[in-house]
């Protein structure tokens, strides 16, 4: 255990009590949970004091947290203040107070070991200072992971009990139903259920959940708006295909409830009939197979993860579409592809175009002197050489490397080419009114050295042969 030294001999042990609840309930009361629990630790130092433990002012409470995870706001605090070596020891009244997950406690336990920490359980009555304890403490964590484990289980199949009655089990509400929380059941909101027919309607006339949200946004309508428990407000939104799809493949709908893929007869009202269901359904299945029969070409995507768009930021995805029999690949805006092509002004560009215009750009920088000039002393520290490391290899020689992609390129297999745009192109942005490159000077400078070095052993193996 580290003491500090207050200079008149005493050593001193720096306490910090750490308390938590998983629930909120009961916190209001003027003596709670975690109240008993800092008594419990204060009491426990209190008899420690012969040993110079002394109990820090500060309150790491965590009211209405799990210990499943260490997203907590106190155990946050803790963590920093031992970090700056504010503490000396950590003490709770039982071990599953800092976690329930024998991952995150190993994490913790690290931690504590790196800045010289101890841990202490007082109900357990053991640290982490001695071999034993520290065995004792892993096999208390097991058991109380396996108790939340067990927990855990015993809620999912309640949960499945209740959809098997066709119960409501919990979740943000949709759009055409109210919830019903002392009771567990949907009951039909009618305004909203009048909307959801109509997005059926649309799309049966439509046959598109793209044409379906714009038809809805351009008369005014929005997705559900709801309070949370707390009071928060969520305000509808404009729609879009994801929203629309949202509505279109929820069995709730036609009265029924969906668990594990199975489904069973809900307790709530239909809003949608079995007929207009079925309809709709072999829609989205025709165009499901659609999508994936184009997804299932062969689409080289060159700039695929790079290419941005530079009015929303949106990442730019490859699309495949045949007029007149021929094929023609696009990159297309991530909002575009979302709301709409009206939604950006950016659109799609031609993927053959942009990627032989990035190419174009490539060629300029291995044709430059400055940029060889500069990759060939990049180039020299990072592989080393000098004295005793062989000879550098001239500018020339560097020269000579990166020009060799040049009549290479269109020779390369696509997977080639996408491995050596990825390793000099950072991002592409597209706007309106051009295109900017930015490059990965690491990667330049890696190229360079990659096809550098091939070209020098073989030419110091010719001087070796003559």
């Amino acid at each position: 255990m580290i003491a500090r030294d207050e200079g008149n001999g005493q050593k001193t042990v720096r306490c910090a009590i750490y308390t938590r609840k998983s629930t909120e309930e009961g916190l209001e009361m003027q003596f709670n949970s975690l109240d008993a629990q800092r008594e419990a630790a204060e009491a426990y130092i209190a008899s420690q004091r012969a040993e110079g433990w002394r109990c820090l002012p500060d309150r790491y409470d965590d009211g209405g947290f799990s210990g499943g995870n260490m997203d907590r706001p106190a155990l946050k605090r803790l963590l920093l203040d031992i970090e700056t070596g504010r503490i000396d020891t950590v003490v709770v009244y039982k071990v599953d107070r800092l976690s329930r997950s024998l991952l995150d406690f190993s994490q913790l336990v690290g931690l504590f070991d790196r800045q010289n920490v101890s841990f202490v359980s007082v109900t357990q009555q053991f640290n982490t200072t001695t071999s034993m304890g520290r065995l004792t403490l892993n096999i208390l964590l097991s058991f109380a992971q396996f108790e939340r484990e067990i927990i855990g289980e015993r809620i999912r199949d309640k949960v499945a009990a209740a959809k098997k009655k066709g119960k409501h089990t919990g979740g943000p509400p949709i759009l055409g139903y109210d919830i019903d929380t002392p009771n567990r059941r949907l009951v039909v909101n009618p305004a909203e259920a009048d909307l959801v027919r109509r997005i059926f309607r649309l799309f049966l006339q439509l046959g598109s959940g793209m044409k379906v949200a714009k038809a809805l946004n351009a008369q005014g309508f929005r997705t559900k708006a709801w309070t949370t428990r707390s009071g928060k407000v969520r305000p509808g939104q404009p729609w879009d295909k994801i929203a629309v799809n949202r509505v279109l493949n929820n069995v709730k709908y036609v009265g029924q409830v969906s668990h594990k893929g199975k489904l069973y007869d809900g307790e709530h009202e239909a809003i949608i009939d079995r007929r207009t269901w079925d309809r709709a359904q072999a829609i989205l299945a025709t165009n499901y197979s659609a999508r994936a029969a184009h997804s299932r070409r062969k689409t080289p995507a060159l700039l695929g993860g790079l290419i941005r768009c530079g009015t929303c930021g949106k990442a730019m995805g490859v699309t495949f579409t045949r007029r007149r029999g021929k094929g023609y690949r696009y990159y297309l805006c991530g909002t575009a592809a979302k709301q709409g092509y009206d939604q950006c002004p950016v659109r799609s560009v031609a993927a053959g175009e942009v990627e032989r215009a990035v190419f174009e750009q490539l060629r300029g920088v291995f044709r430059s002197p400055d940029v060889v000039a500069r990759t060939l002393r990049a180039v020299e520290v990072e592989a080393g050489w000098g004295p005793g490391n062989g000879p550098a290899p001239t500018e020339a020689e560097v020269v000579a490397a990166l020009r060799q992609i040049d009549p290479l390129w269109e020779s390369l297999f696509p997977a080639e080419q996408e491995r050596i745009a990825r390793l000099l192109v950072e991002r592409v942005v597209v706007s309106p009114d051009g295109l900017e490159v930015r490059l990965r000077a690491e990667g330049l400078r890696s190229l360079a050295a990659e096809m550098a070095g091939p070209a020098r052993l073989e030419a110091e193996a010719k001087e070796v042969l003559v």
